[in-house]
C-alpha cells in the first residue's frame, strides 16, 4: 500500500506517546509544531503537576465519562477479555508452563497502565549502573515527578503488625523507597492523588494540560498504530501509520528527531517492521534488512506474579464489590469519590508490602539452583530484592462466584533468571500476533523462588485477623492427609504457632500448582536494552539507536535487566531523563 501524497513536517515525531509505559500499543503519534523555538521541547515533556499542587490539567477537569481510567479501585476492569483499552499477546504454549499459551496484556490507551501502580522504589543503584545513568543524576528527577502524600489504608495496620511479631528481624519502616532499601515492610505509596482520589497518570499530568493550553504547539493523535520509521540512507526522517481501521497509510516527516516510546512490545516492532533487526527474523517476515541488530526483540523481561486468595471477614472494607461491577457498590462509592475523593473508590486494595531478601537460614530451604543463583547474581548485590509481597484487598482470580468478601497475597519475582523474546511475524500488519516467547520458569532458580514465595505468603495469611480460610480451589491440591492441606473455613492462628511443614509430595504438587498458574505481572521490558552493541545492545546510553542518526528510543524497553520495582516509575524516570537528552542535544536549558 502506497501512502497517501499528504504528509506533514515536524521538528520531533514520538511514535508511541510522550511517554510509553511499556504499556502503549498500538502507539499514538506525537508530534511537534512547525514552529521551532525553544519551548517546543518543553511542550513534549511539560513539567507534571504532582498531586499536591493539582493533578487535574487547568480549567478542564478529568473526563469522568472514562472512570475506570481515574478511579483507582477498577483498573481490572481494562483486563476483562474483550476490553479495548489493552492488547493481550498470546506467547507460545510452553511445557514450562504446562502447555499454556500465556497471556501479556499490554495498554493500548494514551499514556496509561493498566493499574493505578504502587509507587514503589524507582531502580536499584546497581540498576541505574547497568543502564549507565549515575543514581545522583537521576534523584533530582526522581523527585520532580513525585509528591509524598500519605493517605489511610484498608488492611496494612494487620499485616505490618503481623510482620512485627512474626518477622522480627526485619525492619517496620515508613517509607522504604529508596535505591536500596530492602527487608523493609511499609505502607506503599501509590500513584493516587490525595486530594482528589484520582490516578496521578501521565496523560493528565505532563499531556493533557499541554495538548489543550492555548497556543500549544504539541499535537496529539490517538488510535493510529505506526507501521515503520521512514530513512533517507541512515537517517530517521520520519514515520509512516495508519490513523485508523481501514485507513489509507500516512506519513510525518521529522527534521530533527524520532523518538520511540512503544514499550517492549511496540518498539521493536517499529523497528523490526523499519529493516532494524536479527537478519533471520527479518527474513522470516519478508522485511528487507536496513541495519543489523540481533539484539532487537530479545532480552524480554517480566516479572513473574502468583496471586492466592483467602476468605476474608464479612466486617472487612474490600474492593470485591467494585471489582465485580456489583451495582449498589460502584454507585456507592463513586457517589462518595466525585463529593470528595474518598472511600473505596480512590484505592487499589495493595497498601502495604516488602521486599525481600532471603536470609541464610530461608535460603537453606530453597535448593541448590537458586542456591548457584544467589552466589552469582544477589550476593555482590544488597540492593536487589528477589520478591515482592503484598496483600491486595480482594479477590484475583478465575473464579466466577468467590465468597462476598476476600483478600490476597500477591508475591512476584523481582529478576527472574530466564529471559524471553517477541517478534514481528508480518512486515506491514500491526495486529499480526508477534511469535512471543517470555520463558517463564524455564529456569530451576525462578521455580524455587515462586514455590518459596507462597509457603511465605500463606503463612503470613493465616496469622491475619481478617483471615478466615483459603478457597480451597485456587490453592494447590495437596491430599488430605497432608498437614500442608488447605482448609476452607479457619481462624487466624497465634503469631508463634509452627510454620507448615511440606513433605516432599507437598513440594511437588506445589511446583505443578505453580507451573499451572504462573503470570505476568504486566511489567514487560529489555527488548531493545542499552548495551554495547556487540553485547546485544540496540540503543548507546543516549538513547540512539545503532546504526541510525536521528532515531532514539524512550521506553523500558531500553532497560537492560529487571527493575525492582512496579515499572510505572522507571518509565516516568526514562521519559524525564529523555527529556533532558534531547533538550541538551537542542541547546535547551532548563527542563
Amino acid at each position: 500500500m502506497q501512502p497517501e501524497t499528504e504528509s506533514d513536517t515536524y521538528d520531533i515525531i514520538i511514535a508511541g506517546g510522550p511517554l510509553s509505559l511499556s504499556l502503549t500499543l498500538p502507539p499514538t503519534l506525537t508530534y511537534y509544531a512547525r514552529r521551532r523555538h525553544p519551548g517546543s521541547v518543553l511542550a513534549a515533556r511539560s513539567p507534571p503537576q504532582t498531586p499536591r499542587d493539582n493533578p487535574r490539567p487547568r480549567g478542564r477537569p478529568i473526563d469522568t465519562r472514562h472512570r475506570t481510567h481515574t478511579q483507582p479501585a477498577r483498573y481490572l476492569t481494562h483486563l476483562r477479555p474483550g476490553s479495548t483499552t489493552v492488547r493481550f499477546n498470546v506467547a507460545r504454549k510452553s511445557d514450562a508452563v504446562r502447555g499454556r499459551e500465556v497471556v501479556v496484556p499490554c495498554g493500548r490507551c494514551v499514556s496509561r497502565c493498566t493499574r493505578a501502580r504502587r509507587r514503589a522504589t524507582t531502580m536499584t543503584g546497581s540498576a541505574c549502573m547497568e543502564m549507565r545513568l549515575g543514581a545522583d543524576a537521576l534523584l533530582p528527577l526522581m523527585r520532580k515527578c513525585e509528591t509524598y502524600q500519605v493517605q489511610p489504608g484498608l488492611a496494612y495496620a494487620w499485616f505490618l503488625d503481623v510482620a512485627r511479631a512474626y518477622d522480627p528481624a526485619r525492619e517496620v519502616a515508613e517509607d522504604p523507597n529508596d535505591l536500596a532499601a530492602c527487608d523493609v515492610y511499609a505502607r506503599w505509596p501509590k500513584w493516587i492523588s490525595a486530594e482528589s482520589g484520582a490516578r496521578s497518570d501521565v496523560a493528565h499530568c505532563y499531556l493533557y494540560p499541554r495538548v489543550h493550553a492555548p497556543g500549544s504547539n504539541l499535537h496529539l493523535l490517538a488510535d493510529c498504530a505506526v507501521i515503520r520509521v521512514l530513512f533517507s540512507e541512515t537517517r530517521a526522517t520520519g514515520v509512516e501509520y495508519l490513523p485508523g481501521a481501514g485507513a489509507p497509510l500516512r506519513t510525518v516527516q521529522a527534521r530533527r528527531l524520532v523518538v520511540l516510546s512503544a514499550g517492549a512490545f511496540g518498539s521493536p516492532a517499529i523497528l523490526e517492521r523499519s529493516g532494524i533487526g536479527a537478519d533471520a527474523h527479518l527474513c522470516a517476515a519478508g522485511i528487507p534488512r536496513r541495519v543489523s541488530l540481533p539484539g532487537v526483540g530479545e532480552n524480554f523481561h517480566d516479572h513473574l506474579i502468583m496471586i492466592v486468595p483467602f476468605r476474608a471477614a464479612e466486617d472487612v472494607e474490600t474492593l470485591d464489590g467494585i471489582a465485580r461491577g456489583n451495582e449498589h457498590e460502584v454507585a456507592r462509592w463513586t457517589a462518595q469519590w466525585e463529593k470528595d475523593g474518598s472511600g473505596l473508590m480512590a484505592h487499589n486494595g495493595l497498601d502495604a508490602g516488602v521486599k525481600i531478601r532471603p536470609n541464610a537460614a530461608e535460603r537453606a530451604t530453597m535448593g541448590p539452583a537458586f542456591a548457584r543463583r544467589w552466589e552469582e547474581y544477589y550476593a555482590a548485590a544488597p540492593d536487589k530484592p528477589v520478591l515482592i509481597l503484598v496483600p491486595p484487598a480482594l479477590y484475583i482470580g478465575p473464579d466466577p462466584n468467590p465468597p462476598e468478601k476476600c483478600f490476597s497475597m500477591l508475591y512476584y519475582s523481582m529478576h527472574p533468571a530466564a529471559t524471553g523474546r517477541v517478534h514481528v511475524t508480518s512486515a506491514d500488519d500491526p495486529a499480526a500476533p508477534p511469535d512471543f516467547d517470555p520463558a517463564y520458569l524455564t529456569r530451576d532458580e525462578d521455580l524455587a523462588v515462586m514455590t518459596w514465595a507462597y509457603k511465605r505468603s500463606r503463612e503470613f495469611a493465616r496469622r491475619m485477623p481478617c483471615y478466615r480460610g483459603e478457597l480451597v480451589a485456587d490453592h494447590p491440591a495437596f491430599s488430605a492427609e497432608s498437614g500442608a492441606r488447605c482448609v476452607a473455613h479457619a481462624r487466624p492462628v497465634p503469631v508463634d504457632v509452627p510454620d507448615i511443614v511440606y513433605s516432599a509430595d507437598d513440594e511437588r504438587v506445589l511446583e505443578e500448582y505453580t507451573r499451572e498458574r504462573v503470570g505476568t505481572a504486566w511489567h514487560a521490558l529489555g527488548t531493545c536494552a542499552m548495551r554495547p552493541r556487540e553485547k546485544g545492545g540496540v540503543v548507546d546510553e543516549r538513547l540512539n539507536v545503532y546504526g541510525i542518526q536521528g532515531l532514539k528510543i524512550a521506553d523500558l524497553s531500553i532497560a537492560p535487566s529487571n527493575v525492582a520495582s512496579n515499572t510505572y516509575s522507571t518509565a516516568v524516570l526514562i521519559g524525564e531523563k529523555a527529556a533532558v537528552m534531547v533538550a541538551e542535544e537542542m541547546g535547551i536549558s532548563g527542563i
